[in-house]
């Protein structure tokens, strides 16, 4: 049978500032090795498992480029924003005047990219398809040339 005590330490000043340096040098490291970690691993695996189960399904999994400018790329007309930061949640096209969600942009740039590249016909690269939120002025969808999207081997 296990047991479990509880105690209590009353450490003095000298040994609370002692405890706290060496628990902030151990949490330290111990973050930068379950952030680099997960970032070489976790990605990679999430991909690999994506491929199985696409492959288990008959279906195809579609791979974008890494750097493809989906958040800063107008989802309504194409146009690619020189600049976006990262702290910017909702920014306005100064093409066509619609107001965009960042990541709600980013998803509709994503789907029609990898839409583009499977050669589905509701593809198109510039987001026609896509409902316009909000308000804001219609323009006829342009085609538009994306990075290289590329399926998998």
């Amino acid at each position: 049978m296990r047991s479990a005590y509880k105690c209590r330490a009353y450490p003095t000043p000298e040994q609370v500032a002692a405890f706290n340096r060496i628990f902030g040098c151990v949490r330290l490291v111990w973050n930068k090795t379950l952030a680099k970690a997960i970032s070489d691993a976790s990605w990679a695996e999430l991909r690999s498992l994506l491929e199985c189960k696409a492959a288990r399904a008959g279906r195809h999994l579609i791979v974008i480029d890494r750097w493809y400018p989906s958040s800063k790329t107008c989802s309504t007309c194409g146009y690619l924003l020189p600049k976006l930061g990262l702290g910017t949640r909702h920014w306005t096209c100064p093409a066509c005047r619609t107001r965009h969600d960042r990541d709600i942009n980013a998803a509709k740039n994503i789907l029609a990219a990898g839409r583009a590249v499977a050669g589905e016909p509701s593809g198109d690269a510039c987001g026609a398809d896509v409902r316009q939120q909000g308000k804001t002025l219609l323009q006829s969808a342009m085609k538009q040339e994306t990075p290289a999207a590329r399926r998998p081997a």
